[in-house]
Parts: C-alpha cells; sequence; structure tokens
C-alpha cells in the first residue's frame, strides 16, 4: 500500500527534528527594531541581531506617518493587477524615483524582489540564449532561471576562470547575460563585479545584479553595488527590494534599459498577474529612498558597529565570512552547535537565528547576524561578551 502523504511529512518532520534542522517561528509583538519582544517573552525585550533593518528604518516616525497618510489618500489596496485598474499614480513617482536613485532609465515595481527574479528570465531569455549564474546566487534567481528555455551554465563563487570558460561556452549564443547577487546573503560576501563587467564587456554578455542587501546602505548614498565599484553604466540590469533596509515592508523591483523594463510590463508573468503593491508601502518607500539617500550618519554607524562585531568576534577565535558587510556570518559547521550558541544568547536576551540545511549546504551550519544602524556601540559590545561565554558550547 502506498504511503500517504501526510504520514510521510510526518516522518519527514520527526527527521528533520531530530537533525535540528526544524526551524520554529518565533512571534513577535512589537514594532521591529533594535529591540523587539516577543509572544514568549512577555514584556522582556530581547536585542534583535538577525533582522534585515540594516538602516533602523522599520519603525522610522516619518516612513509610519507617511503609510498612515496614503491609507486616507489612496485607500487600502488597488485589488487589481497593474494593466487593468491596478496603476496609482504613486506607483508611476516611486518607479521613476528608484529609478532617479539608482541612475537607471527605467524601472518596474514587483510584489517582491523574489517576484522580480522569478519574472525576468522567462520574459528575456529563450532556447537561443544563455544564463551564466554564481553558485551562491539567492534561490529566487535558480528558481527564475529553472523557468526559462535558456542554456544554463555556473560558475563558483565570485571565480573569473569558470565564468571566463562559461562565456567561451556561450559565445555561439544570441543573447549571454550574467548575474550575480550584489552581496551573498549567506556569506557576507560583495560579488566582483569589477571582474564581471570587464569579461562582460569582452565577450559581449549583459550583467545583471540582485542587489537587496546592498541598497540603501551600500556604495555613495547607498545606491548599491554598482556605484560602489563606480560601474552603473556598465550593469544593465538590477533588481533589489524595498523590503530589507528601505523600510522593511515589501515589494521588489527591476531597474534598467527602457527596452527591457518595457517588455517586462508585457510579459512578465509575476507582474501581470499578481495584484500591485499597496499605495501606502509605495509612499513609504518613498520616503525610505530620501532618508537613505541622505543618511550618511546612519552609514558611518553602520560600518563602525560592523568593524567592532567582526573584530571582537575574531578575537575570539570565531570564524566569521564575509568583509565588512553587516551580514556576519559566524561559522559552526555543525547544526547542532548552532542550535546551542543560539539558545544561550537567547536565555542572555541576544535573539539570534541558527541557519543549516537547506538555506545553507550540509556541513555549513551557522548564526547569521546582520547589524542595523539602530544598533550602538553597547549592543554590539553585549553581543561580543555573549559570544564569549558561549565558547564551552563549541
Amino acid at each position: 500500500m502506498k504511503q500517504s502523504l501526510t504520514e510521510r511529512l510526518r516522518n519527514d518532520l520527526k527527521d528533520l527534528s531530530s537533525r535540528n534542522l526544524y526551524k520554529v517561528e518565533g512571534e513577535i509583538t512589537s514594532p521591529q527594531g533594535a529591540e523587539i519582544q516577543l509572544q514568549d517573552t512577555g514584556e522582556k525585550r530581547l536585542l534583535n541581531m538577525c533582522a534585515n533593518n540594516y538602516l533602523g528604518f522599520a519603525n522610522h516616525p516619518a516612513i509610519v506617518e507617511a503609510a498612515r497618510a496614503a491609507l486616507d489618500e489612496h485607500g487600502f489596496g488597488m485589488s487589481s493587477v497593474r494593466f487593468i485598474c491596478g496603476t496609482n499614480t504613486v506607483h508611476r513617482s516611486l518607479e521613476r524615483r528608484i529609478s532617479e536613485f539608482l541612475r537607471t532609465a527605467d524601472t518596474i515595481l514587483f510584489s517582491s524582489c523574489f517576484d522580480a527574479n522569478a519574472g525576468i528570465f522567462e520574459a528575456l531569455l529563450g532556447a537561443e540564449d544563455a544564463v551564466i549564474s554564481d553558485s551562491l546566487n539567492h534561490a529566487s534567481i535558480i528558481d527564475g532561471v529553472r523557468l526559462c528555455k535558456a542554456q544554463r551554465f555556473r560558475y563558483a563563487n565570485n571565480d573569473m576562470e569558470e565564468l571566463e570558460q562559461g562565456l567561451k561556452d556561450a559565445r555561439q549564443c544570441r543573447t549571454v547575460l550574467i548575474v550575480t547577487d550584489g552581496v551573498f546573503s549567506m556569506d557576507g560576501v560583495v560579488a566582483n563585479l569589477s571582474g564581471i563587467c570587464e569579461l562582460a564587456e569582452r565577450y559581449g554578455a549583459l550583467v545583471m545584479v540582485d542587489d537587496s542587501h546592498a541598497v540603501g546602505f551600500i556604495g555613495p548614498h547607498g545606491r548599491g553595488t554598482p556605484s560602489l565599484f563606480g560601474l552603473e553604466h556598465k550593469v544593465d540590469i538590477v533588481t533589489g527590494t524595498l523590503g530589507k533596509a528601505l523600510g522593511g515592508a515589501s515589494g521588489g523591483y527591476v531597474s534598467g534599459r527602457p527596452e527591457i523594463i518595457a517588455w517586462l510590463r508585457q510579459r512578465a508573468r509575476p507582474y501581470l498577474f499578481s495584484n500591485s503593491l499597496m499605495p501606502a508601502i509605495c509612499e513609504a518607500s518613498l520616503v525610505a529612498i530620501e532618508l537613505a539617500e541622505k543618511g550618511e550618519d546612519l552609514r558611518k554607524n553602520l560600518v563602525e558597529r560592523t568593524l567592532q562585531l567582526r573584530l571582537g568576534l575574531k578575537e575570539l577565535g570565531y570564524t566569521v565570512s564575509g568583509t565588512n558587510h553587516p551580514i556576519v556570518p559566524v561559522i559552526t559547521g555543525d547544526a547542532a552547535v548552532a542550535v546551542r550558541v543560539a539558545d544561550h544568547l537567547r536565555s542572555l536576551g541576544i535573539l539570534v537565528v541558527p541557519f543549516s540545511y537547506p538555506v545553507v549546504p550540509n556541513g555549513a551550519a551557522r548564526i547569521r547576524m546582520q547589524v542595523s544602524a539602530a544598533h550602538s556601540e553597547q549592543d554590539i559590545e553585549r553581543v561580543i561578551a555573549a559570544f564569549k561565554s558561549a565558547q564551552s558550547l563549541l
């Protein structure tokens, strides 16, 4: 007799739990911030070291007020996709503002960057084309590539020799697109955009960057990794999110050449078949971009707190991935060790989350922390002290 689906899943869930791979979702009862409250901690507040709240904008009063005012002006939702009756004037305003901020020609909004990445490859590439993807690219890029019919090549993370070999193998294709994360989110590693763009120019390829973990706080005025390397004019497509540094709500975008954006409006399935973004999010995002563009003090504190945490952990002998990015992964290797350390830190009032397979490869478990501009020097000293007391658990 065939095993029922529910029975199989029940056994698989037990197996995940036995191997410390079962993920539990903590329920937050406060606004997102440097400190938060959870349902099971009552009045106790935890220092939050695991949010994408890089600039501390998730509960910024000016952003909250813009969203509140937008509800009165625009209502709650559009109840439609963009091409029917779902395009509000604020959608166009935000698209123009993102283009201005990133110094690109045009922009199209999606409900998330996952949707943006899921829709772009199928719309732009056919069987005569090729896509060459970094091995550590985000799951949304991997899934988006799977949906298209283009030939697929992969190169080891930031390995320019393997990328060049892929370009040679794909040189007979009609269009060749190199795609990379601007910052690899599990490792805090910045892409070698200079090398990528140099090879792309040499072989006539296009370049696409998912800059979700960079826009708002990396590069001059927070314009992201293309700006960091002075390569805005060399990168053809940029995707990103409004759900991390730029307010932390939801929404994503594709920004780049006008012909690409125009075609995505006609053919990108997540755009054509998903409700348009809530207008209140758009109004709040306009304020978030303005604050980010002028947020040099925030970026300065973010850099200083990131350096403080990285140096402190390395002095204790921890293996810390990446360099200079506020994603700070402490590599434990063993998933059970990551869970023990995370539980210990939580007992000290610090929230961190262990990451294990399938989010990261087997044997590469880690605690991925993310520094925020809302964190103070004292906050980071507290985290370092907690990791010092956790050394006996390794």
